[in-house]
């Protein structure tokens, strides 16, 4: 069996409430029918003892950059894949916005260069209705701004071939992410599928015809 090694890491990011998470399993889950180990990193700002949104202060966003690296190294090593709800990339441009535009804490090399650790980087795009979960910021203001920020940053941080941009509303339990893996499969040079696993049947969308109206019952054909 040709195991991935070292692991490849995949990062699903953008602002908040644009389905990062759903993505995330459900591209996790196409790796694991293709045979391979995966591990799931979640979104660390949950987790923060020190404030988000708006109102967190640039200590609370450093926690969650210093979290989220170190959470990419515990998880490398437990799988060949490693599918992360958030990478280093969109929780420094939440920094960024904390901290006014500066970086009183210089940590722009350390993310530079561990933006390069990413085998791949899904982008979601904010097309769909921001949802209070009782946690995120509902404020299309706010997200807007780290959209902008993200429109700056993401170029700088992420080689062209390793990006992958979607709108959210792409984005369910439906959603064919085949196409994707097999993208990281060809950026890492080996085979998606491990030995022994069959290739699933992919559905091929046919287009669908519209019957007349009728006035009363829709009979079947």
């Amino acid at each position: 069996m040709v195991r991935w090694e070292p692991a490849a890491k995949v990062a699903f990011v953008g602002s908040h409430g644009i389905r990062k998470t759903t993505a995330a399993h459900g591209f996790a889950g196409v790796l694991q029918r293709a045979g391979r180990t995966v591990e799931y990193g979640r979104e660390v700002v949950r987790d923060n003892p020190l404030g988000m949104n708006e109102g967190a202060t640039p200590e609370a966003q450093l926690w969650v950059l210093v979290s989220q690296v170190r959470q990419e190294l515990e998880l490398t090593g437990k799988a060949e894949v490693v599918v992360l709800d958030r990478g280093v990339m969109d929780n420094f441009v939440y920094y960024r916005r904390a901290c006014a535009g500066t970086d009183p804490f210089d940590v722009e090399p350390l993310v530079r260069r561990w933006s390069g650790t990413y085998d791949l980087v899904v982008r979601l795009l904010p097309d769909v209705a921001l949802r209070g979960d009782g946690v995120r910021s509902t404020s299309e203001a706010f997200r807007d701004e780290i959209e902008g920020l993200l429109d700056e940053w993401l170029p700088v941080l992420v080689p062209e071939e390793r990006l992958v941009t979607m709108q959210a509303s792409e984005v369910g339990d439906a959603t064919d992410w085949w196409g994707v893996a097999e993208r990281l499969a060809a950026l890492r040079g080996v085979p998606l599928f491990a030995d022994g696993v069959p290739r699933p049947r992919r559905r091929v969308r046919r287009r669908s015809r519209r019957r007349p109206e009728m006035p009363q019952l829709a009979f079947d054909d």
